[in-house]
């Protein structure tokens, strides 16, 4: 042991530089050590109040959307069924918390969306509606027996990837033209040929809830050699093209058998002396097809008018004959209607749903709709 002059310099030193004298082994007060407060318990007691209301309303947040989860998947369990719909939508349930609106039988919206809905002889892609201040018909907590919904605002989609895909067994796509029509375009099979087929469809609301479509611009393109444009007027029919009357210019035997027909004389004016002259000299048969007049008297000739006359005039002409009497029962009526893309939104049993707009966007067809006084379930 050291002795108390030994401890004397040390007690000394350590009083000069401040720093306590502590004895061997680096205890005090008997050799047991001060326990430190924890940090809560260092607190002020208003922050603990603060950190308890934080965590209890995190706690409370958390119940809370465990409840709303559960009300969307019921809603939307219940929306399959009434519907009938192949899948259950969507349930967006806005507002919070929802355990207080639920209570006051009163929520801020509820948006639902559901894909794939069957439309005639189409399908809408999706189909979204939001609903606002709805007035529930709650059995306390436990049952919502129905809903009243003052207002509702949603919008269609009618995509031109389905159209392509429901209306493409012809192989005809859909798309937007950038002025608010659609544009067909693809081929169609006519009497086991494949025509190119050109259409236009001007989309239009008709009605409160219906969408209807006004096909224009229709044409078919029998190779490079005729156009078929169905319709009664003069400029519609079956037609060669700039690229058709050029070759009966070439082919001495196409434009014979077209010259020998006295329908097609007759329609264009030609005299009778120059027809014969053509018919029996190769250069005056070349001068008369090869002028621009010809050219245009021939295009403007209408050759299904002709071919009823004269079987025999198509096949000399090199045209399928078959194909021609296809296309006289392929009226503008019956190809209208396969490339209608009209569709009605069914009526609601209780309250009133009407269309807003119709647009024409890059991704399809959108229709914008409203809703008042509707009733879901047992309200």
């Amino acid at each position: 042991m050291r002795s108390a002059q030994e401890w004397e310099p040390q007690h000394r030193a350590d009083e000069r530089s401040g720093v306590p004298h502590r004895p061997a082994g680096g205890r005090r007060h008997g050799g047991r050590r001060r326990r430190r407060p924890g940090r809560i318990s260092g607190l002020p007691w208003v922050v603990k109040g603060v950190v308890g209301l934080l965590v209890a309303a995190g706690v409370a947040g958390l119940g809370d959307r465990w409840a709303v989860l559960y009300a969307e998947h019921r809603a939307g369990d219940a929306l399959k069924e009434q519907l009938d719909l192949a899948a259950a939508p969507e349930v967006e349930i806005g507002g919070f918390p929802f355990l207080t609106q639920l209570a006051r039988e009163r929520l801020e919206s509820v948006r639902v969306t559901v894909p794939d809905v069957a439309a005639d002889r189409v399908s809408l892609a999706r189909v979204s509606a939001t609903a606002h201040d709805l007035r529930l018909d709650t059995d306390g907590f436990t049952s919502v027996r129905g809903a009243r919904v003052p207002r509702l605002d949603g919008d269609v989609l009618l995509s031109f990837a389905d159209l392509n895909r429901e209306l493409g067994a012809s192989q005809v796509e859909f798309s937007g033209d950038g002025r608010g029509r659609v544009r067909a375009r693809g081929t169609l099979p006519v009497a086991g040929h494949d025509v190119r087929l050109r259409a236009e469809a001007r989309i239009e609301r008709q009605g409160a809830r219906g969408v209807a479509t006004e096909i224009g611009g229709m044409r078919l393109d029998i190779g490079d050699m005729a156009t078929y444009r169905p319709g009664s007027r003069v400029s519609q029919g079956l037609h060669l093209t700039a690229k058709g009357s050029a070759v009966l210019a070439r082919e001495a035997g196409r434009a014979r058998a077209l010259l020998a027909v006295p329908a097609v004389v007759r329609r264009m004016g030609v005299p009778d002396a120059t027809v014969r002259g053509a018919l029996n000299d190769d250069g005056k048969l070349a001068e008369l097809t090869g002028s621009p007049r010809f050219a245009r008297q021939a295009q403007g000739l209408n050759l299904l008018d002709l071919a009823l006359g004269n079987p025999a005039l198509p096949r000399a002409l090199g045209l399928d004959p078959g194909l021609l009497d296809a296309l006289s029962r392929l009226t503008r009526p019956v190809l209208a209607d396969r490339l209608s893309l009209a569709f009605e939104l069914p009526e609601p049993e209780r309250g009133d749903v009407r269309l807003r707009d119709v647009r024409v966007e890059k991704d399809g067809i959108r229709v914008r709709l409203e809703g008042s006084g509707l009733a879901v379930g047992g309200s």
